[in-house]
């Protein structure tokens, strides 16, 4: 077998249907769509948002509507409980908690949440606390340091 003599087998490659080119080629006339109404004419199909006449369903909903506040600041959740891999008197800090794979990254504002115990003391750096963090975090003999505003305008910017 030479690379001239390869030819697709038998049956596998159909001609195109040529339509409406006469009686003879048994799709002459109306080309296979009917007799009359929209379907037949040229661009007769409507499209998908077309409801017959009926206000289509997207015309009918409301708009959406609010807005979106540009200055929100998005936190990253740290529970409690994602504090206990941490050794006692520890400083845990935004670039602590990436490093141990809590967080993604030391950029984004951190938010830690009272959800879980902690038996240790802690030194722990963040952006925002929950009151019961916080409370949690004191009992156990650890302290709580707010990180400055400026330091997530800085690093978001």
């Amino acid at each position: 077998m030479k690379l001239h003599e390869i030819r697709p087998p038998e049956g596998a490659k159909k001609s195109r249907k040529r339509v409406g080119r006469g009686i003879a080629a048994g799709q002459g006339k109306t080309a296979g769509r009917g007799t009359k109404g929209q379907a037949a004419r040229s661009g007769g199909t409507k499209g998908p948002y077309f409801e017959g006449g009926q206000l289509p369903l997207v015309r009918r909903l409301p708009y959406i509507r609010g807005f979106t506040n540009i200055f929100k600041v998005e936190y990253v959740p740290v529970n409690l409980y994602r504090l206990e891999g941490f050794e006692a008197n520890t400083e845990i800090t935004p670039e602590a908690l990436a490093e141990a794979g809590i967080i993604k990254s030391a950029s984004l504002p951190i938010v830690v949440l009272g959800d879980g115990e902690i038996d240790r003391p802690l030194a722990v750096k963040a952006h925002r606390f929950s009151a019961s963090a916080r409370a949690k975090i004191e009992a156990a003999g650890g302290s709580v340091e707010e990180l400055p505003w400026e330091v997530i305008r800085g690093r978001r910017g």
